[in-house]
C-alpha cells in the first residue's frame, strides 16, 4: 500500500470513528426550573463549552416555569432529567404514591432553600413576629409560600392572609403595598424589587434558613427509566456539571455569558448580580461546605420529609429514602468545587 492509500485510509477510519462517537451520544432533554436567568448558568456553561458533549452526552436544555412543573415533566417522561425544589419532588411522591414514574433527587445543588419573606422597612416589619396579622403575597405555587407553615410554625407567626397574583406582579404588588409582604427566592425578588425603584437597603428580606427553616432547596432530578436504563448517563451527566459548576462559581461574570447566548435580551450585569447572589446564600453557603457539594445528610432529609408532609398536607407521609439517591455522585475530588469561606 502506497502512502497515499494509507493517509487516505487512516483518514476515513478517524472520520468513522468520529462518526461513530458522534452518533453514540446519549440524548439527554433537561428542564429547568425557571427561565434563563443568572443561576441557569450552572447547566448553560457545561452545555456551553461542551463538557456534556465530552462526556458522551447530548444535552438540550429548557428553560422552565416552575419547580412543579419540572417534575411533573420528568414524571410523564417528557424530560429525562430536571432541576427543582427538593419540596415539590417530595410532594409529589407523597401526594401520588401509587405513580409508576417518581423522579428521584440524585445531586443537590442548593443546599439550602432560597426561600424568604421580604417586606418594605417602612412597613415596620423588621422580625417574623411582626407578620401577625400582615397580609402577604405570593402565587399559589410559591416554594417559600407552601413552606410558610414550617416557617410560621418555628417563629410563632399568627393570623396572615394570602394574595395570589402571577408572578410578574408579585413585587409590583409589595411596592404598591397592596400586600405587606411576599414570599420568594431572595436572588429573583430583592433584585425584582430593585428593579422597581426600592434599594435593597430598604428592604427587610428573613431567608428562611436564618430563621429556623433548614429546608434543603433545588436539586437535579432523574426519571426512574433514565435511572433503571441508563445509570451511566446520570453520572456522566454529574461529573461534567460538578466540572463547569466549579468554574461558573470561580467567575460569575463570564459564566452569564452563556445565559446572554440563550437569551439575548437579559441584563447582564444584573444577572450576575443574581447568580452571585445565588452562590452566596443557597451553593456555597456554610452548611454546603460543612455537608459536601451535592450531598445530603440522612437526619436533615428524614426532618425536611416529616416537614413538607405536615406543611403541605400530603395524602401520605414524606419517605425520605425513597426522594433521594445519592449514587450517581462524582468522586468526592469532582465534588470538591466549592471555594473557602473568606
Amino acid at each position: 500500500m502506497n502512502k497515499r492509500v494509507f493517509f487516505k485510509s487512516t483518514a476515513a477510519a478517524v472520520a468513522m470513528l468520529a462518526f461513530g462517537a458522534a452518533q453514540a451520544a446519549t440524548p439527554v432533554k433537561f428542564q429547568l426550573d425557571w427561565r434563563f436567568e443568572g443561576p441557569s448558568a450552572m447547566f448553560l456553561v457545561p452545555a456551553a463549552k461542551g463538557y456534556f458533549k465530552d462526556a458522551g452526552l447530548d444535552v438540550t436544555v429548557d428553560s422552565g416555569n416552575g419547580s412543579g412543573a419540572a417534575v411533573t415533566r420528568v414524571a410523564s417522561g417528557t424530560y429525562d432529567m430536571g432541576f427543582a425544589d427538593l419540596a415539590a419532588l417530595m410532594e409529589f411522591h407523597a401526594n401520588n404514591p401509587d405513580a409508576p414514574n417518581k423522579p428521584v433527587a440524585v445531586m443537590m445543588v442548593y443546599n439550602n432553600t432560597p426561600a424568604s419573606v421580604m417586606a418594605l422597612k417602612k412597613s415596620g416589619i423588621k422580625t417574623p413576629a411582626d407578620l401577625s396579622g400582615k397580609k402577604l403575597g405570593a402565587p399559589v405555587f410559591d416554594a417559600g409560600r407552601r413552606a410558610f407553615p414550617i416557617f410560621q410554625q418555628a417563629n410563632n407567626v399568627t393570623n396572615v392572609q394570602w394574595t395570589a397574583m402571577d408572578p410578574p406582579l408579585r413585587e409590583t404588588m409589595l411596592v404598591r403595598g397592596d400586600v405587606d409582604a411576599i414570599t420568594g427566592f431572595t436572588f429573583t425578588s430583592l433584585l425584582n424589587i430593585e428593579a422597581r425603584g426600592v434599594p435593597p437597603a430598604d428592604v427587610t428580606v428573613m431567608a428562611y434558613p436564618d430563621f429556623g427553616v433548614k429546608l434543603y432547596g433545588n436539586a437535579i432530578i432523574a426519571s426512574p427509566k433514565m435511572i433503571k436504563e441508563n445509570p451511566e448517563a446520570i453520572k456522566a451527566f454529574l461529573a461534567a456539571f460538578a466540572k463547569g459548576a466549579k468554574e461558573v462559581i470561580a467567575d460569575p461574570a463570564k459564566a452569564i455569558e452563556a445565559v446572554k447566548a440563550r437569551d439575548g435580551i437579559i441584563n447582564t450585569q444584573l444577572e450576575v448580580r443574581r447568580l452571585q447572589l445565588a452562590i452566596d446564600t443557597v451553593i456555597n453557603s456554610p452548611s454546603a461546605r460543612e455537608e459536601g457539594f451535592g450531598q445530603v445528610k440522612a437526619p436533615r432529609l428524614a426532618l425536611m420529609a416529616s416537614q413538607v408532609s405536615d406543611a403541605f398536607k400530603t395524602k401520605s407521609r414524606v419517605k425520605a429514602d425513597q426522594v433521594w439517591d445519592g449514587s450517581f455522585l462524582p468522586s468526592a475530588a469532582t465534588l470538591d468545587i466549592l471555594p473557602k469561606a473568606k
